[in-house]
């Protein structure tokens, strides 16, 4: 998807119906797990497409429903945010992350996963939402 033609509605859609069918889970966090292409901030555009992954953490995969895929997140260094508020001030809040935060850090984006953990806090679209925001990182 891109952020012109985002479809994360569509995704989580498709994916919360079958959840309980992920019997080895470690927790019940929830992840939104984005892998986007090198390029994708060196020259950013909202119509530049990326992979957007709705998943839960899994012990192993010796049991991946039918249809399910897997996927393993390089360990590395993340920078973490919390999140409060409603999917409408989003936006400004990845914005103050990539806009700011990174370029004036001692780090630079690294080329792996970026992740939202959805957890106990996380109330879709609601004031008092939170969540995690998880930025790969490296030393400058």
């Amino acid at each position: 998807m891109s952020y012109a033609d985002y479809r994360i509605g569509e995704l989580w859609g498709s994916f919360m119906p079958r959840r309980k069918e992920i019997r080895n889970n470690l927790t019940s966090d929830l992840k939104s797990l984005v892998v986007y292409p090198i390029s994708h901030f060196v020259d950013f555009k909202p119509t530049n497409e990326f992979e957007r992954w709705a998943t839960i953490e899994v012990e192993n995969f010796d049991e991946v429903p039918t249809e399910m895929e897997t996927y393993i997140s390089p360990s590395g260094l993340y920078a973490v945010f919390t999140y409060k508020g409603t999917s409408s001030g989003a936006s400004d809040f990845f914005r103050y992350i990539y806009g700011e935060w990174v370029p004036n850090s001692n780090y630079i984006l690294d080329d792996r996963a970026h992740f939202e953990v959805l957890g106990e806090k996380y109330k879709n679209n609601d004031p008092s939402s939170e969540e995690e925001i998880w930025i790969p990182i490296k030393a400058k």
